[in-house]
């Protein structure tokens, strides 16, 4: 990778877009040039058509160590607008997005991943929150996200004393889809990136939007909110072709 640019891009597979953080010397901590790389990077994920599936990554060994602390003297948070961290922590992705973790994925690195759909995870990597440690607070994501991903007190002990949490308890807890060797974490995100793309695109990025908008919503008030964004779905070629498929026991043939 071009060690000249702080977010590398490139196309391993059709229709899955890699994202590596590319900073390895400061274990790919994110300033403002970061930031701005890769919030070009997911915005690139979500308007080309052909891609379907984003896996974001870290370089040298590690995820992200967060924030850099030392740009952030004079740099400020690295946010963007209002998508948030490195632009995404609070941004509204209609794509799946998998996280693929070696080494440490700390502080704002850690908030980058729970801002994913999908986790895999190197069984040497490690997850943690620091902030309160530094004086500051994990408010990209990990104080909301962390204590419905975990059992509460498991959270709690890592927001509030800035205990590390190893992959395979990360694993044992599903916060991580899938744990592998080192090494191999990459492998992995790229294996469940294909099992996505075979299914419609559609049916995928509804069920996003929905998991989305419905999370912490009562019953009633969910399906009020889903049944506009699922009842198109059912008049689809796509669902067609899904029944169709089914039927003759065959693959489908998406139109994408």
């Amino acid at each position: 990778m071009d060690t000249q640019d702080p977010v590398v891009v490139t196309e391993p597979c059709p229709g899955v877009l890699l994202i590596a953080l590319n900073r390895p010397r400061v274990r790919n901590a994110i300033d403002q040039s970061l930031a701005k790389a890769m919030d070009a990077a997911l915005t690139r994920l979500e308007t080309d058509p052909l891609l379907t599936v984003g896996i974001l990554t870290g370089t040298g060994g590690h995820f992200c160590s967060g924030m850099d602390l030392k740009a952030f003297p004079g740099q400020g948070v690295p946010v963007i607008a209002d998508r948030g961290l490195a632009g995404l922590t609070r941004a509204h992705l209609r794509k799946p997005l998998i996280a693929a973790v070696e080494g440490a994925a700390v502080a704002g690195g850690f908030e980058l991943a729970l801002a994913c759909d999908l986790i895999t995870a190197a069984d040497t990597a490690f997850f943690a929150l620091p902030e309160v440690a530094r004086g500051l607070v994990a408010a990209e994501g990990g104080a909301i996200r962390l204590p419905g991903r975990l059992p509460y007190h498991v959270a709690m002990e890592m927001l509030l004393t800035a205990a590390p949490l190893p992959a395979a308890d990360a694993a044992r807890y599903g916060l991580v889809n899938r744990l592998t060797r080192e090494g191999e974490a990459l492998h992995a995100a790229l294996a469940l990136a294909e099992r996505v793309q075979t299914h419609s695109q559609d049916a995928v990025l509804t069920t996003k939007q929905i998991v989305r908008h419905t999370r912490g919503l009562d019953d009633h008030t969910a399906y009020t909110v889903q049944d506009p964004l699922s009842t198109p779905v059912f008049t689809t070629t796509a669902a067609t072709e899904g029944a169709h498929a089914f039927t003759q026991k065959r693959p489908p043939a998406w139109h994408r």
